[in-house]
């Protein structure tokens, strides 16, 4: 048999299921991918973040954010006039850079997160990269970031800003990307319609 006729069997074969490979199981396996209709509630009592806005609103959005990603900032300018009207739990991931940890870090360690965040994105929209923080992270802040992270691959989603709010439908929508104010205060349920 020459090679073009074996190409043609090989692929029969694995098709079928007739031929494997070696690999090697990996120690420990994925999570299993979560339903967006459930997303809200694990992100509720999973996510590790800091909240903006109406503490009482019956608009909640989740964001997973990158400290480094320049979109997020944007998002973050856009929620400020919706704070009034609703709520947003802000969960840093570490997707970009080396600096997204730490800074994640110095943001959820900080004494008013708010104020950190605000000051974060004002120098990363000015240029300079952001807050400084400590490459030393302690434990438990590391965990709780590569978790968010691990919620994020979970939710499906492969880029930041990335933002969970209730669906009336379906449990919950999600919004892959920065938008303007009105745009987001339409994803959030805050305009007639939605």
């Amino acid at each position: 048999m020459n090679r073009r006729e074996l190409l043609p069997s090989m692929a029969a074969l694995t098709a079928m299921g007739l031929l494997g490979a070696c690999s090697k199981e990996p120690e420990n396996p994925p999570p299993p991918p979560i339903d967006r209709s459930q997303a809200l509630q694990v992100l509720a009592a999973e996510g590790k973040g800091f909240s903006v806005g109406a503490l009482m609103a019956a608009n909640t959005a989740y964001v997973l954010f990158d400290p480094q990603c320049p979109h997020c900032a944007h998002l973050w300018q856009a929620s400020q006039p919706l704070l009034k009207q609703a709520r947003f739990v802000w969960l840093p991931v570490s997707l970009l850079n080396a600096k997204s940890l730490p800074q994640g870090a110095a943001i959820l360690s900080a004494a008013n997160p708010a104020e950190a965040m605000a000051a974060h994105e004002d120098s990363l929209m000015g240029g300079n990269g952001g807050i400084s923080a400590s490459a030393d992270v302690p434990a438990e802040l590391k965990a709780a970031i590569e978790h968010n992270t691990e919620l994020l691959t979970r939710l499906g989603g492969t880029g930041v800003p990335f933002v969970v709010a209730k669906d009336p439908q379906t449990g919950a929508r999600v919004l892959d990307g920065a938008v303007g104010t009105p745009q987001l205060a339409a994803f959030v349920g805050l305009l007639p319609g939605n």
